[in-house]
């Protein structure tokens, strides 16, 4: 289905494969301008506070109810998936896109024994470093943050079988269409048996690319 909508700049494509083919362009020098494309974004990363409302664009006041809600559907998860998390099982987790190691922190290191924080601009990853060290949260014991990847999801392949969840929220919007399918297609090997991806994006009310 056709779908037609409006780039930020007020720009209207007649679908997104017109949008695409502007931003990155033809097969012939797609790989010069997707690469220009990953390198403004980065760009304007770097250039954002290592804070929750830096990376919640100013919008720090949703860190709460975010939390909250993505706690609720967890949990759901957990208990359907991992009954016996309790007893002893060793838990991992990869936080895609964290950022200052928001979601880490808040979340995913009470629930799970290990986890990983890939993030490809290196200020919000030296702030999570710091953030998550053991004198600077409370954490369960045996709780920790363990890798921390500078690394962008285009290029990241994940070790075989090490992660139960693979979180992704607020990123994959920043890959091409076709880079978003090979990042699934090589994360998926990176879950362990019974794992599962948890994808939180937003979705636009109006026709916006």
């Amino acid at each position: 289905m056709e779908v037609s909508g409006l780039d930020s700049d007020g720009k209207e494509f007649k679908n997104a494969e017109e949008m695409w083919r502007e931003q990155i362009g033809e097969d012939g020098e797609q790989q010069e301008k997707k690469t220009q494309w990953y390198r403004e974004g980065i760009s304007y990363w770097e250039g954002v506070e290592a804070s929750v409302d830096g990376v919640l664009g100013g919008f720090g006041n949703v860190n709460e109810v975010d939390i909250k809600g993505s706690e609720a559907f967890l949990q759901m998860l957990l208990s359907d998936r991992f009954p016996n998390a309790r007893n002893n099982q060793h838990l991992v987790a990869l936080d895609c896109g964290s950022g200052i190691g928001r979601i880490t922190k808040n979340l995913l290191i009470r629930y799970f024994n290990e986890v990983d924080l890939l993030e490809p601009v290196s200020h919000f990853l030296d702030a999570a470093r710091e953030s998550l060290a053991p004198e600077n949260h409370m954490a369960p014991d045996m709780h920790k943050a363990t890798n921390f990847f500078c690394v962008p999801l285009q290029d990241f392949t994940p070790e075989t079988g090490r992660y139960d969840v693979i979180w992704v929220q607020w990123c994959i919007g920043h890959l091409t269409d076709d880079d978003f399918v090979s990042f699934f297609k090589r994360a998926k090997v990176g879950l362990k048996p019974g794992g599962f991806f948890v994808l939180k994006e937003n979705i636009a009310r109006s026709d916006i690319f």
